[in-house]
């Protein structure tokens, strides 16, 4: 071995003891560190990315919202197969100019890869969710036929998050254990702030993301009506059920609006004629003046035998249709800065008669009788009747 190379072992020893010491250190160190550290310490890095990626999307173009909007419900399994290229389709060739594409389903599940650490932690992004290429393939396609993005969010009925964060759900008086819904499962508490903060945080990450609009559902308490006996709020405190869903939908605008983003809400049909709060927490007049756009879901086929006088609404959506926005018309009068009204109207069959296109069309004929231009269509499937579309104008 030469003079040379001797030397240069020598000089480097040092810096490789120095190395491995330091090394020891670190993972010494890390060992000492409590798993709720390192949980809170990851949870912040994950916030400091959304943040990053946020910024570096604030530059993605938004389609504007039209002045009337005409749009299709699409549910997470449309929106991740070829359906959601068929409802594009559809849209560029009819009257209808926007989407209301499931971005957390019923059960929980977000649409996507999320960033928002609650939904990485209890795995809200893990069931077939798209990635962000697929994404923004399908927003910049939607983008580019103005067709308006709008991202739904349901919010009270979470499963998954009721499972994950118990403290959170509904509570039994007898025992205090998550309350059931019928279909035996839990739902969370409104009264939680956190619930809401949830949604919010999902619905700054769908604005990031390319979506136009936020639309909140089950923005409410469970429609069963054994909840009243068997459930208890601790963080009521003298509240009333439709005092605390106001209070929270005016947390979420206020906490959304600044950064530019429609709020909207989903909210019973039944609520512009039934003057209580339903037991669900929804009163027309606590929460009309929260919103930037309310939708009411004014299904005929929702609506009991008798409503407005006629044994079956169903079998007569033009007249149920007419009543419900007779209604809405009279009680909005009543509220200052009222939001603007977008009913939701029955595009499937629930009993008799089968929904055809002139059922559907019945429904579209009311409303611009009534001065609603604007709607969307519901089937449950995302399966629409193209016959009740008019072409595109």
């Amino acid at each position: 071995m030469t003079t040379m190379k001797k030397l240069a072992i020598l000089i480097s020893l040092p810096s490789l003891v120095m190395a491995l010491a330091c090394s020891d250190a670190k993972a010494v160190k890390m060992a000492s560190v409590s798993p709720s550290v390192v949980a809170v310490t990851a949870a912040k890095q994950r916030a400091d990315s959304l943040r990053a990626d946020s910024i570096n999307r604030a530059k993605i173009a938004h389609v504007p919202r039209p002045e009337i909007v005409r749009g299709l419900y699409v549910n997470r399994w449309a929106a991740l197969g070829e359906k959601m290229g068929q409802l594009i389709n559809l849209a560029k060739t009819t009257e209808v100019n926007a989407l209301v594409i499931d971005v957390k389903d019923d059960r929980g599940f977000v649409l996507y890869k999320s960033r928002v650490p609650l939904a990485v932690q209890i795995g809200a992004d893990t069931n077939r969710a798209m990635s962000h290429q697929k994404l923004r393939a399908m927003l910049d396609t939607m983008v580019a036929h103005e067709i308006y993005p709008i991202a739904r969010i349901v919010v009270a009925k979470d499963p998954l998050l009721a499972s994950s964060k118990l403290e959170w759900a509904i509570k039994r008086k007898d025992n205090l254990e998550p309350w059931m819904d019928k279909n035996g499962h839990p739902w969370l508490d409104p009264h939680h702030r956190e619930v809401w903060q949830y949604a919010a945080d999902l619905a700054k990450e769908a604005y990031d993301m390319g979506f136009s609009e936020v639309q909140f559902d089950y923005v409410r308490f469970p429609d069963e009506k054994r909840l009243v006996s068997e459930a208890v709020y601790p963080l009521a405190k003298g509240r009333l059920r439709a005092q605390v869903i106001r209070e929270q939908i005016g947390f979420l605008r206020s906490t959304l609006k600044p950064l530019g983003m429609p709020v909207t809400i989903d909210v019973f049909g039944l609520t512009a004629t039934d003057t209580t709060d339903m037991g669900i927490g929804q009163r027309w007049e606590m929460f009309a003046d929260q919103a930037d756009v309310v939708l009411p879901m004014v299904y005929p086929s929702h609506f009991a035998p008798g409503t407005y006088k006629l044994g079956n609404p169903n079998a007569h959506p033009y007249s149920t249709i007419d009543h419900v926005l007779k209604d809405i018309k009279r009680r909005s009068a009543k509220v200052n800065n009222v939001a603007k009204i977008v009913p939701w109207y029955q595009d499937f069959t629930l009993g008799a008669p089968h929904y055809f296109a002139d059922q559907v069309r019945a429904q579209k004929k009311a409303g611009y009788d009534n001065g609603f231009q604007s709607w969307i269509l519901w089937n449950p499937g995302s399966r629409y009747t193209v016959a009740a579309l008019d072409p595109e104008s």
